[in-house]
Parts: structure tokens; C-alpha cells; sequence
């Protein structure tokens, strides 16, 4: 009954391949003569028939084996005092009546020590017999008659030498009829019980197990029965030789094929496997009770639950023996074999005649041969897959079953990865260290013996794999990638899409950037990315065959092929498809989160990060550490950094953690272009023109900036640029490389054609408007304009060392510093001064501060006539008082020296040179005047001397001035300190009225500084030209002159003489505020009359013309010179009397 419940386990049996014969041992074990049983006892009674032909069959092949010539048949084994005592206290009594039963209860229900010796070698010529007597052929061709009809081989094969039997057990995976299945299953069993009933294999091993101290062989010694033990000896040293470079004792090849065959034989049913059997009988108890034996369920049971707390050493030590032989031979598992074989042969797997069978039977082979076609879209069963995903999860939960890690990497693992073994710590622990951190490296054998195995177990497809990645990243799946189906490729993706995130927790962030370091480097590890891109890989870098890669196209380089062909314009040639190139950016954004994802740049780059950026560990800082320092680079490493910084100015969604951090403004003011599929620059344009926005926080503005200065490196990086100028850089601006100087040579070009009013520009119109797009970026940083940075370091720190860079501010506070510069800081910020003035769209701060204010007031002015279309509604009600400051700053700039103004140049060039070409020898090109040369004009006004257009502008200064003190530089250079103690609360008050001025003039005689004297003296002289530079007189008066001047053309002191005249008319009254206003500049005007007499004829008359007194003066002057005239004729006459009267005595 016992055999018969047993004989049902065994059902389903090994996929067919070649073994040796059972008749060479069969013969070998006739030959030898095996001893007989001690004592054997006499056969009293044939064994009672059992319930089905294939036991009793069995039974009558026991009977038949242990018959001898003087013994009479019916011999029980029950019934041998050898084995009595073992058989009444191990075996229950049913069994007693029945050999097979008796047989199986002994050999698998005791230790070595459990059986007595006599009893052990009892059984084993019992067994010896039994496979070696013709009978034992006899029955199965009674039992198989239908099979070997069936069965071409072994119906053919001869009979009466054991032949037959070796052929059904070869072919027993074949044998559909039940009787002739449980037969060979049962004898099946009598085999596996010991190594030296297993066909040919003592033959083939002899030598290999005496070398290895694996157990005796001489059959004729009183030999403990071994119990498979041989065999797990040897299958140990087969796996140690693979783990190991030298071996003492190399085992030889028939016998590698021998022990690899046996493990093969015994896949199905663990029974089989004698020592797994022994060392897993509890185990098996505990954790796969309810597990059928058969079909290699137990052995997957076994599996899953090897790395248990409650699993035994003993037994977790023979399953990886197991599982080490299943990776040298897949054939060794036999659920892997049976559903795989379809398979194998339709994936064409085995045939490529290129390489060594073994090789083709290594796991790993039929993994990444089936793993490529089910990436390529071919249909593998699903049958089929369930076993590979098994299988890939055991590579990737135990090291050791790879012995190329086992012997390439053993340096690492007992340096670093001590005491990891279990759930595939050990294995991250080395992926770890491959990664290449600084600390620590691996040999270049271990790297690819650990990239090998990833191409093996293939995580990509399925994180389940990784057992360590699944348990590390289980939160953060389920709350930032539920909506991914579980198993999916794409939830590594996910988690790639969180790296960095809240969400991310340190560990998963961990073991995903150990497994994604392996995986960047094979696109076929990205099974999305190689569905999407397969067919693009064949068409535009020539891939072939399920195994893409060679020597001379290595992994890498598929995907750089790729992703160089994902941003070519049409004009460029082919281009990827739509769906490849999405994945090649999904890609690239991953790469963008961490250097060492990115192979290439990590191999070209190693030496330099460690020179440069050794200590710049925080995410993203390596890459940022590398941009900076490019021009110190080696050249591959500049070539590499180069290409991909080139490449996120086409798309800056390449740099994750920039987009992540800008999401915010990119929502509220990028939308547009945030959204487009093709970048091309929009969106870091955008990014640029928005940066201090409310939305814009600190991170996403750092690296904005930061991405604007890598672009001043090379005008390359910046995408819209290089697009729209680059021939016009080819053809104007050869071997010139940086973008500032790019930017310079271009805007040079343009206004010198510009001045010369060229019939054509000779840069294009495309480019023209994307210069002035990079022109207006750069001026809202001075760290982007280098030729401005570099001599202003050192006065940066000085000066405004907690300024900000951005928003034009570090600027903006050297120009308010600019009397305390260092001469070659001051000279830069003079000549960025002069370019603003001509060009206000280049000053960012006044842009920005009065940006409402033009969109009010300036709509239809030209972009260069902006300033003085704000100047001429500066003191509108409307006007927004932080613009009006602005403004005012603008014109003290300007009025400091006459080249920072362009419209006084331009109406004043003939003026200048004609009376203050003193003042223009001792200046120098790169240093204000210090309104030198304005004053000069000022006196020259009140002259009236200048031409009618530098007079008008002239007169625009005067009365700004007149209204601001600050306005006037000269005034504010000598009469700092007079106002502080004059005038304080005046100039406290910045109303902009005159004010100070008015108060400077009240106290004219208390002023005792001889320069600030003369410059109050000198606004006197002006107030008389004109009486619209004298505010508080014009307040005063506006009444009186638009009822007694009306009729007077301003200007040139007309209308300052008009009310002059009606003072002394009697019969003009007045406003009393205008009177007394008159009667105080008169009293001033004759001070400084005296004070300041005239200096010489040509001053003395020029006074007169402009004194308003000036008609009177006139007829006193006629009247006098009449006068003398008169008297000189009177004098003439009386001389010529007497001189007559003289002579005529």
C-alpha cells in the first residue's frame, strides 16, 4: 500500500536528454560480482499480489532480483534478521508484506547511524540485483508493451542487456500510459538511493571521487550505505570548481556531464535528490507539508522559503547547491526545463553554433535569449514566464548562485558586504560599490560579472525581482505609484520620477540608484525603452539579432546612437519615431538626476569630479560642479559635458530636479510652452524672463542662473541662439567660442552698421532678435557678463557684500558706489552706463521698476527713446513714485558726464568741441566728467551762445536741475556740506521742488566755501537767461506772466525781462508773491554782480545782454558815448583855435 501510495507522487518525470545507458552499469554491477546478503534467508512464500499491475509488476521484479538458485520464491525483506529490529521500529507493519514498501520505508525514514551496518548492505544487494536481473527488463516489457511500440528508440534497442529500461527512463517524460509511468517511477526510485546504481556513473567519476575524498567505491568492502552523500560531494566540488580559479583536483568533463545529468534525472521530485531528501525532511514538513512531490514542487517550495528564519542550515546549504547547479545547467529544474522547451526551440535559442553547449545550457543564456524575445514582442509562453521570473528572483535574492560573481567579486564581498547574504543585500551591497563611489571600487571583472547578472535577472521588466528594491520601496509604490499596475515596467520609472521628492524615502532612494546604475548601461535592461526603440535601433545604429551587442557595439552605444538622433531637425536627416524619442527623453530626464546613471560621463569623467568637485555630494551638484569648471576639464570629459549641456538647452525637461523645482512658475507663467512635446528652448527663455516672479522660489531661481552662466561658456548652450545665429557666427565671428564674446562681436557688427547707415545689415534679421534677447538676459546678472564681473570681484565684496546677484541688484550698487570703485571696475560700469543710456531697454532695473509705467506713458515711443519719454512725464500725477526714483537716478547718471546722455551729444556735437575742448584734453575714455562739460554749456547758455538744438537740451537740464539739486553735479560736489548745515531740512524733505536751490540762494552770504559759492552764483547768472530755471520765481510769476507776457517767445531771459519792466512800471501791479520774488533776485543778481565782477570785455558784455536792466544799460551807454563824442568835438575845435591863433602871432 505504502508503494503504491508513493508510486502516485511520481508522475510527471524529466524533459527527455541523452544519458548513458543503465546497462553499463548494469553490466558493470554483473560483472563485479557483488557480494551476496549475509545470510540470506530462504523465500517461503510469494509476496501477496498488490492492488495494480504496475506494483505487482514491481513486486514481481523484487521477487525475480533477490531470487537466488537455492532459495524459493516469496522472500520478504521483513522477514531478514539483519534487518528485523530496524524494520519492526521504523516501519509501520502493513508494510511489511510488500519489498518496494519495506525498501522506501528504509532508505527514507533513517539517518546513516539509524540502520545497522548488515541491514544497509543488505538493502543495497538487494537493489543491485533487483536492477541487474533480465526478469527486471522482462516485466517492463510486459508492463510498457504499448510505449516501446510507441517509443522508436527503445523498441529498437536489443534485448536482454538492460538497454530497454535506460531508454523508457530516458524517454519516461514521453510515456503517456499510466502502468508503464508508475513502473519506471518506482524503479526510479530504487535507483536514486545510491550513486553506484546510477548508470555508467561510477565509471565516469571513479577517478574524481577518490581524488575528492567524496566516499568509497569498492563494492566488495563492507560499505555504509552512502545515500547520495557521493553525489553531494561531488555536485559541491562541480559548483566550488565554478566558484574557485584554482582547482587541485579539476573534475573531468564526463564526469561535470555525469553529476549535471544525475541533477537533471532527479529535478522532478526531490525524493530523487537523496541528500537534499535527508538534510530538507523537516523543513519540508514545516513550510511545503500541503506541496504534492513531483514536477519539482517541493524543490520551488524549498525555494521560496530558503532564506526562513526557521529554515535549517543544513538544508538551506543543499538547496543552494541545487539552485548553483539549475544556473549551470537550466535542465537541472525541471519545471523550467518542461515549460521553457516549446520554447527554447521556437526562440531559436540553442543553435547558435557560434558557442559551446555548455554555455547555451547555462541559465543565464536561456534567460537573456528568452528575456530578448519577449522584449522584441514574440510570444513566449506564459507558462514559461511565471518559471523565468521565478528563477530571475533566486539570481537576484542569492549571490553565490552566480559563480562569476562568487569568484570575480570575493575580494569586495569580504571587504564590504560581510554578513549581507540574505534577501539580496549582498548583491547591493556590491552594486553599491560599483557604482563607483570614491571611497570604494570594484574590479573591472566584478562590474561585469554584476552587470552580467542584471542582464540575467532583467529587474527592469518586473522590480519584483529585486527583492531588496521591493521591500525598501513598498511605501512609496504604494503611495506615489498606485495608479501603475503592480509588476509593470513602468514603476521604476515612477520612482525615478520621485527620486528627490517628499515621497522618497532613503532607502528605496538607495537600492533604486544601485539598480539603475546597471541598467543605464544596456538599454535592453529598460524593456519600455526597448519595445519603443527597437526597430529605431535596427534602422539608425544597426543592431542585429536578439543580442543586439558586440565588441564593436557595445551596450552604451546603442542608446547614444539613439538619443543623438533624437534631436535632429528634419534638415539634419533621420530622425527617431515619435514613441522611441519619448522614451530616449524619459531616459535622459533620469540620467539628468544623478552623474553616475549617465555611463558615459562617469567613465570619461572620473578623474575630474574627484580633482574638482570632491566635495559637491548633494544632488545634482556634480554635474553643476562640471559645467562650472568646464574649461578646466580633460578634453573627454569636456566633450561629453559639453554634448549634454548642448543638449538640455534644446530641452531643459532633461534636467528633472530644475523642472521639479520650477514647477511652480512654470505652471503660472510657462504653461504655453511647458506643455509643448519640443522644447527647443521656450521654456528656459521663459524661465529667464520670469525669474522673479512671485512663483519663482530659491532652488528653481539658483538654477536658472546657474544654467545662464554655463551658457556664457559656449554660445552652443544656448539652443534659440545658436539656431538663429549660427551662420552669421561662421561668417562674422570665426574661432570665436564664448557666448559673451559672440554676443559682443554680433552687437558690435549691428551698430556699426547701424552708424553707417548700411544699405543692408550684415546680420540677419533672425539672429538681430535673438541677440536682443540674449543681450537683455545678461544685463540682469552681472556674473553673465564676465568682462563686467572679473575686474569687480574684488569691489563686490568690498562694497555689497549681502547684495544679490539677480534682478540687476549687484549692478545697480556698484553704480551707486561708483566714486569708491577700483579704476578698472569704475571704467567697466562707465562703459555699461554709456550702452544702457543709448540703449534703456538694456537697463533691467529701470525696465523692471518702471515697466507699467511705459506701457502708460511710452506705448508708441521707440525702445531707445525710452528714458526720455519717462523724463517728460516724470512729474505726472500718475507716475508711480518708485519709477520717478528711478528715473532721477538715470538723470544724475547722465548729467555727470554729456557722453552718458545721447540726445545733449547728438544736439551739442558741434557745441562741445567749440567751447570745452579744455575740458575734453584732460579726459580719459573710461571716466566721467564729472559735469564738467554740461557746465560748461550752462554758462555758454547763459551766454546765449549755444546753436538752437544744444540750447534746447541745455535748457531741459537747467530747469531738471533747478527743481533737484541732485541734478546738478558740480552743484552737489561743492555744496555737500553747505546744504547739511544751510539747508538740511529742505534736503530732507526731496520734494523736488527747488527747494534747496531757493535756500542756497537765501543764504548766498552765509555760504563760506568759494566753490559752492561760485556754483550758487552761477545758477544765478542762469535764472536770468531764462526764467523757467528759476521754479520758485516761475511759481511765483505764472500769473503775472500769462497776463503781462503772454505775447513773449521764452527763452534767451525775454520773458525775465518783460516782468523786470512791469516791476518798474508803476502802473503794472504786481502779485505780491512776484514782486517780492523780483525784488530778491534783483538784490542777488547785484551781490553777485559785485561779488563776481567780470573777468574780461567779452563777460563784461555778456552780462549786459543778459542783465534784464539791459535796455536801460544800453542808453546809458549810447548816451555817454554821445557824450564824449559831443566833448571830443567841443575840445577839437577850442585846440584848433588856439593852435590857429598861435601860429598867427
Amino acid at each position: 500500500m505504502a508503494a503504491y501510495s508513493r508510486s502516485q507522487l511520481l508522475l510527471l518525470l524529466l524533459s527527455s536528454v541523452c544519458l548513458c545507458s543503465f546497462s553499463s552499469v548494469f553490466g558493470l554491477k554483473a560483472a563485479s560480482g557483488p557480494a551476496e546478503p549475509p545470510n540470506p534467508p530462504v523465500l517461503r512464500a510469494v509476496d501477496p499480489p498488490l492492488k495494480d499491475a504496475p506494483a505487482a509488476a514491481a513486486a514481481a521484479a523484487a521477487a525475480a532480483g533477490a531470487s537466488q538458485p537455492r532459495r524459493a520464491t516469496g522472500w520478504k525483506l521483513s522477514e531478514e534478521e539483519a534487518c528485523r529490529e530496524d524494520l519492526t521500529r521504523l516501519c509501520p507493519k502493513h508494510t511489511w508484506t510488500n519489498n518496494l514498501a519495506v525498501l522506501e520505508c528504509l532508505q527514507d525514514r533513517r539517518e546513516e547511524t539509524e540502520i545497522a551496518p548488515d541491514c544497509n548492505h543488505l538493502l543495497w544487494n538487494y537493489k543491485l540485483n533487483l536492477t541487474t536481473d533480465p526478469k527486471f527488463e522482462s516485466v517492463a516489457t510486459e508492463v510498457c508493451k504499448s510505449t516501446i511500440t510507441e517509443i522508436k528508440e527503445c523498441n529498437e534497442e536489443e534485448r536482454g542487456r538492460g538497454y530497454l529500461v535506460s531508454c523508457l527512463v530516458d524517454h519516461r517524460g514521453n510515456i503517456s500510459e499510466y502502468q508503464c509511468n508508475q513502473y519506471i517511477t518506482k524503479m526510479t526510485t530504487i535507483v536514486f538511493s545510491d550513486y553506484r546504481l546510477i548508470c555508467g556513473f561510477m565509471d565516469k567519476c571513479k577517478d574524481d571521487i577518490n581524488n575528492l575524498h567524496c566516499g568509497s567505491i569498492n563494492v566488495g568492502q563492507k560499505d555504509v550505505h552512502s545515500q547520495g552523500e557521493v553525489i553531494a560531494c561531488l555536485e559541491k566540488a562541480l559548483v566550488r570548481e565554478a566558484e574557485q580559479k584554482d582547482q587541485a583536483h579539476p573534475i573531468k568533463e564526463e564526469c561535470q556531464r555525469a553529476i549535471l545529468r544525475v541533477a537533471e534525472l532527479s529535478s522532478d521530485d526531490f525524493h530523487l535528490d537523496r541528500h537534499l531528501y535527508f538534510s530538507c525532511r523537516d523543513d519540508r514538513e514545516r513550510f511545503c507539508q500541503n506541496t504534492q512531490a513531483g514536477e519539482g514542487k517541493v524543490y520551488k517550495c524549498l525555494f521560496n522559503h530558503k532564506f526562513e528564519e526557521a529554515m535549517t542550515e543544513k538544508c538551506r546549504d543543499a538547496l543552494t547547491t541545487r539552485q548553483k547547479l539549475i544556473s549551470q545547467d537550466y535542465r537541472v529544474s525541471y519545471s523550467l526545463a518542461k515549460a521553457c522547451k516549446v520554447d527554447l526551440r521556437k526562440q531559436r535559442c540553442s543553435l547558435d553554433t557560434n558557442l559551446p553547449r555548455a554555455r547555451e545550457a547555462r541559465l543565464s543564456y536561456l534567460l537573456l535569449c528568452l528575456e530578448a524575445a519577449v522584449h522584441r514582442g514574440r510570444t513566449v509562453s506564459g507558462e514559461c514566464q511565471g518559471e523565468m521570473l521565478d528563477y530571475r528572483r533566486m539570481l537576484m535574492e542569492d549571490f553565490s548562485l552566480s559563480p562569476e560573481i562568487v569568484l570575480h567579486c570575493r575580494t569586495e564581498i569580504e571587504a564590504h558586504c560581510s554578513g549581507l547574504h540574505r534577501k539580496g543585500r549582498t548583491l547591493h551591497c556590491l552594486m553599491r560599490i560599483g557604482r563607483g563611489d570614491r571611497s570604494t571600487t570594484v574590479d573591472n571583472v566584478c562590474q561585469s560579472a554584476l552587470q552580467t547578472l542584471i542582464q540575467s535577472a532583467d529587474p527592469g521588466a518586473d522590480y519584483r525581482i529585486d527583492r531588496a528594491l521591493n521591500e525598501a520601496c513598498e511605501s512609496v509604490i504604494q503611495t506615489a505609484c498606485k495608479h501603475i499596475r503592480n509588476g509593470d515596467p513602468m514603476i521604476l520609472s515612477c520612482l525615478m520620477e520621485h527620486l528627490y521628492t517628499d515621497k522618497m524615502v532613503e532607502d528605496c532612494e538607495h537600492r533604486l540608484l544601485e539598480l539603475q546604475y546597471f541598467i543605464s548601461r544596456d538599454w535592453k535592461l529598460d524593456p519600455i525603452l526597448y519595445k519603443k526603440c527597437q526597430g529605431d535601433a535596427a534602422r539608425l545604429c544597426h543592431t542585429r539579432g536578439w543580442n543586439e551587442t558586440s565588441e564593436l557595439m557595445p551596450p552604451g552605444a546603442v542608446f547614444s546612437c539613439l538619443y543623438r538622433h533624437a534631436y535632429r531637425t528634419e534638415e539634419q536627416g533621420r530622425r527617431l519615431s515619435r514613441d522611441c524619442k519619448v522614451e530616449v527623453q524619459r531616459i535622459l530626464h533620469q540620467r539628468a538626476l544623478e552623474v553616475k546613471l549617465d555611463p558615459e560621463l562617469q567613465k570619461r569623467c572620473m578623474t575630474d569630479l574627484g580633482k574638482w568637485c570632491s566635495e559637491k555630494t548633494d544632488t545634482g551638484q556634480e554635474l553643476e560642479c562640471l559645467q562650472d569648471h568646464l574649461e578646466d576639464l580633460v578634453s573627454a570629459c569636456r566633450e561629453v559635458v559639453g554634448n549634454l549641456t548642448e543638449l538640455e538647452s534644446e530641452d531643459i525637461q532633461i534636467d528633472a530636479l530644475l523642472i521639479r523645482a520650477c514647477e511652480p512658475v512654470a505652471q503660472a507663467h510657462c504653461h504655453d510652452v511647458a506643455d509643448n512635446q519640443a522644447d527647443t528652448g521656450d521654456l528656459m527663455e521663459c524661465l529667464v524672463q520670469n525669474k522673479h516672479q512671485k512663483e519663482m522660489n530659491d532652488k528653481c531661481a539658483v538654477g536658472v542662473t546657474h544654467f545662464q552662466l554655463i551658457q556664457m561658456k559656449d554660445f552652443r548652450f544656448s539652443y534659440k541662439f545658436k539656431m538663429a545665429c549660427k551662420e552669421d557666427v561662421l561668417r562674422l565671428c570665426p574661432n570665436i567660442k564664448k557666448k559673451v564674446d559672440v554676443v559682443i562681436c554680433l552687437s558690435t557688427t549691428v551698430k556699426n552698421d547701424t552708424l553707417q547707415d548700411a544699405k543692408e545689415q550684415r546680420v540677419s534679421l533672425k539672429c538681430r532678435k535673438q541677440l536682443r534677447v540674449e543681450e537683455l538676459e545678461m544685463s540682469e546678472d552681472i556674473r553673465l557678463e564676465p568682462e563686467l564681473y572679473d575686474p569687480c570681484k574684488s569691489d563686490i565684496s568690498r562694497l555689497c557684500p549681502n547684495v544679490a546677484f539677480g534682478n540687476a541688484q549687484m549692478i545697480e550698487c556698484l553704480k551707486e558706489q561708483k566714486k569708491q570703485l577700483s579704476q578698472r571696475c569704475h571704467q567697466r560700469i562707465f562703459r555699461l552706463q554709456e550702452v544702457e543710456m543709448s540703449d534703456p531697454e538694456l537697463d533691467y532695473q529701470l525696465m523692471r521698476v518702471c515697466k507699467q509705467m511705459i506701457k502708460r506713458f511710452c506705448t508708441e515711443a521707440d525702445a531707445r527713446n525710452v528714458l526720455q519719454c519717462l523724463k517728460q512725464n516724470k512729474n505726472s500725477e500718475l507716475m508711480d513714485p518708485k519709477c520717478k526714483q528711478m528715473i532721477t537716478k538715470r538723470q544724475i547718471t547722465q548729467n555727470t558726464d554729456y557722453r552718458l546722455n545721447p540726445v545733449l551729444r547728438k544736439a551739442c556735437r558741434a557745441d562741445i568741441p567749440k567751447f570745452c575742448q579744455p575740458i575734453l584734453n584732460k579726459a580719459s575714455d573710461d571716466s566721467e566728467l564729472e559735469g564738467q562739460v554740461i557746465a560748461c554749456l550752462k554758462l555758454k547758455y547763459a551766454d546765449q551762445r549755444l546753436s538752437p538744438d544744444c540750447e534746447d537740451q541745455i535748457r531741459v537740464i537747467l530747469q531738471e536741475s533747478a527743481l533737484d539739486y541732485r541734478l546738478d553735479p558740480q552743484l552737489q560736489r561743492h555744496c555737500t556740506d553747505e546744504i547739511s548745515r544751510l539747508c538740511a531740512e529742505e534736503a530732507a524733505a526731496q520734494e523736488q521742488t527747488g527747494q534747496v536751490e531757493e535756500c542756497l540762494k537765501v543764504n548766498l552770504l552765509k555760504i563760506k566755501q568759494e566753490a559752492c559759492k561760485k556754483e550758487v552764483l552761477n545758477m544765478l547768472k542762469e535764472s536770468k537767461a531764462d526764467i523757467f530755471v528759476d521754479p520758485v520765481l516761475h511759481t511765483a510769476c505764472a500769473l503775472d506772466l500769462k497776463h503781462h507776457c503772454a505775447a513773449i517767445t521764452p527763452g534767451r531771459g525775454r520773458q525775465m525781462s518783460c516782468l523786470m519792466e512791469a516791476l518798474q512800471d508803476k502802473r503794472v501791479r504786481l502779485q505780491p508773491e512776484c514782486k517780492k520774488r523780483l525784488q530778491d533776485r534783483i538784490d542777488m543778481w547785484s551781490y553777485a554782480a559785485k561779488v563776481a565782477p567780470a573777468e574780461g570785455f567779452s563777460d563784461l558784455a555778456v552780462q549786459v545782454m543778459t542783465s534784464p536792466s539791459k535796455n536801460y544799460i544800453l542808453l546809458m551807454i549810447a548816451l555817454s558815448v554821445c557824450i564824449l563824442f559831443l566833448v571830443g568835438l567841443l575840445c577839437g575845435r577850442i585846440t584848433k583855435r588856439v593852435t590857429r591863433e598861435l601860429k598867427d602871432r
